[in-house]
C-alpha cells in the first residue's frame, strides 16, 4: 500500500466459452437420430428388447406393441409438421424445459436461504459468504444487501443497520457539500447561514451601518496559492471532464447509464459525483481511466434495489463500497509503484505462476512460444475487475463470487483470470502472438458457471492442472 497515504474514509466511512472451442462436432458419437416415417422401436420394462426381437412374445405383450406404435407415428407425423413450421418438436423442448424449471427451483432455495440468513439479529457472514458465493438470484435488494454486508458496510448486527446507514449518508452530504461545491457556491451558503445568525441574535431595532466583509487571499478566484479553494477547484476541472468522458462511454448499450434522457443523466451525475469525491479525497492516486468501470456494477445494484429509500440513497452508498471494495487493490492504479511488492507488476507475476502450477504447457506456449505476456491482457483484466471482458449480468455474477470468496477479492480475481486462459486452451496453443492477442483482448462468451467452478477448484500448490475436453 501506498506508505501514508492510505485511503481517506471520514470516521466510519473509513474505519467455456459457450461451448468449449474444440468442441468435436463431427464426431458420430453414438447419437443416431431416427429419421422421420421410421419406426421406433418400442423398449420393453423389463427386457430392453423390441417387439422385433420378440417374436416369441406372448400374444398379450403383442397386441399392446401393436396399439403404441400408432402413437409413436402420430407424435412423430406433429413433430414434422412443427419442423415443417419453423417450430421446435415438443419432444426437443422437454429438456431445456425441465433444466429451466431445476433452475428455478434451485433459485428459488437459495434466495429462501439468503433471506433466512440477511433476517437474524446476528448476521453468520461466513455462512452467508458460502452461499452467495455460488450466486445470488436476481431480483430484489438481496444482491446490494448481500455485497454492502460482506464488504463490510453494514455491521452483522441487524439492529445497528438503520443507524449505521443513516450517518454514513449524512457524512457523504457533507463531504459533497464541503468539496464538490464551487467556492461561489460554497460562500453564498455560508453567507446566507451567517446572515440568518445575526438575524437570530439581533436584540436592537436601532439601524447601524452595512456591514463591508473582507474577500481573503484565498477565497479569491485569481489567487494562485495551493491554498486557495478556487486554485483547488480549477485544479480537478480536467480531471472532471475526464470522468465525463468515461461516463459516457460506460456501458453505452444501456440505456441505465447512456443516451440524453432525465434518467441517463440522473445517473452518470451520482456516479461522476463519486469519482470526483474520490479523487479529491486522495491525491496521491486521484481518478484513473477505467474506476468509472469499476463503479459501475456497484451503483447499477444499489440504484436498482426495490427498496425505495435505499435506491434514493445509491450514490453515497456506492461511494463507500467503492472505496472498500478498492482497499486492497488501490496499489494497481498507482504508477510510482508499479514495480513494488504491492504494484500491478507482482500481482500479474503471481497470475503467470498461478497459471504455471495448474498448466505449465499452456504457460511456456505463452511466455516462450507466442511470447504473449500477462502485461498484455492482465493489467485490464485485474485492474479493472473484470469489467470491460463481459456483459453487466455476467459480471454481477463474477463479482458475487469475487466478494464473497474465502481467499479474498484479489486472490479469486487471479483464480477466475487463470481459470480463462485455462478455457480456451486449445485456441491458445494453435495461436501465435496476433490471435493470442486479439483473443485475449477480445474474449469470447463462456459459460460463467463453468468458468468460476474452474477458477474455483485452482489451488496454487496443484503442480499441474488440466481442463477436461
Amino acid at each position: 500500500m501506498l506508505k501514508g497515504k492510505k485511503l481517506k474514509l471520514p470516521d466510519r466511512l473509513g474505519s467455456l466459452v459457450a461451448g468449449f472451442e474444440d468442441k468435436d462436432e463431427d464426431s458420430g458419437g453414438s447419437g443416431s437420430v431416427c429419421e422421420l416415417g421410421e419406426e421406433l422401436e418400442i423398449l420393453q420394462p423389463t427386457g430392453f428388447r423390441s417387439d422385433r426381437e420378440s417374436e416369441t412374445d406372448d400374444d398379450h405383450d403383442h397386441n399392446e406393441v401393436q396399439e403404441e406404435e400408432p402413437m409413436v407415428k402420430r407424435k412423430m407425423k406433429a413433430d414434422a409438421e412443427l419442423e415443417h413450421n419453423g417450430r421446435q418438436p415438443r419432444h426437443e423442448k422437454d429438456g431445456s424445459s425441465h433444466i429451466s424449471v431445476i433452475k428455478t427451483i434451485e433459485a428459488d432455495e437459495k434466495r429462501s436461504d439468503i433471506e433466512y440468513e440477511i433476517s437474524q439479529k446476528e448476521i453468520n457472514l461466513e455462512k452467508l459468504q458460502r452461499i452467495a458465493s455460488t450466486g445470488i438470484p436476481e431480483g430484489g435488494n438481496l444482491r446490494a444487501t448481500v455485497w454492502k454486508l460482506i464488504l463490510g458496510y453494514l455491521p452483522p448486527s441487524r439492529d445497528s443497520w438503520e443507524k449505521e446507514l443513516s450517518e454514513n449518508r449524512k457524512k457523504y452530504a457533507k463531504l459533497k457539500e464541503e468539496l464538490l461545491l464551487t467556492p461561489s457556491e460554497l460562500a453564498r451558503m455560508k453567507e446566507e447561514a451567517f446572515q440568518s445568525n445575526e438575524h437570530n441574535n439581533a436584540h436592537s431595532d436601532t439601524a447601524g451601518p452595512l456591514i463591508r466583509h473582507e474577500i481573503s487571499h484565498e477565497d479569491h478566484p485569481l489567487s494562485l496559492g495551493k491554498a486557495s479553494v478556487w486554485h483547488q477547484y480549477f485544479e480537478h476541472t480536467e480531471i472532471a471532464e475526464q470522468i465525463d468522458r468515461d461516463l459516457q462511454r460506460t456501458h453505452p448499450e444501456m440505456k441505465f447509464f447512456s443516451g440524453e434522457s432525465s434518467f441517463g443523466r440522473k445517473h452518470r451525475e451520482s456516479m461522476r459525483n463519486v469519482l470526483l469525491l474520490f479523487s479529491k479525497l486522495n491525491p496521491a492516486i486521484r481518478y484513473v481511466q477505467g474506476m468509472n468501470e469499476v463503479l459501475a456494477p456497484l451503483y447499477y445494484v444499489f440504484s436498482t434495489d426495490t427498496d425505495e429509500k435505499n435506491a434514493s440513497n445509491a450514490e453515497a452508498d456506492s461511494f463507500s463500497c467503492f472505496v472498500l471494495l478498492l482497499s486492497d487493490s488501490v496499489d494497481h492504479f498507482c504508477q510510482q509503484l508499479d514495480n513494488s511488492s504491492v504494484g500491478i507488476l507482482s500481482t500479474l507475476s503471481r497470475l503467470s505462476d498461478l497459471l504455471k502450477a495448474n498448466d505449465e504447457e499452456l504457460w511456456r506456449h505463452l511466455e516462450f512460444t507466442s511470447k504473449v505476456k500477462p502485461q498484455y491482457y492482465g493489467f485490464r483484466w485485474i485492474t479493472l475487475l473484470l469489467t470491460q471482458e463481459f456483459n453487466l449480468q455476467s459480471i454481477l455474477r463474477i463479482w458475487d463470487s469475487l466478494i464473497s470468496s474465502p481467499f479474498g477479492i484479489q486472490e479469486m480475481l487471479l483464480r477466475v483470470c487463470c481459470a480463462m486462459l485455462l478455457c480456451v486452451k486449445s485456441r491458445l496453443l494453435s495461436g501465435d502472438f496476433a490471435a493470442n492477442l486479439k483473443l485475449l483482448q477480445h474474449y469470447p462468451e463462456i459459460n460463467i458457471e463453468h468458468l468460476l467452478q474452474v477458477a474455483q477448484d485452482l489451488t496454487p500448490d496443484t503442480s499441474y492442472y488440466r481442463l477436461s475436453s
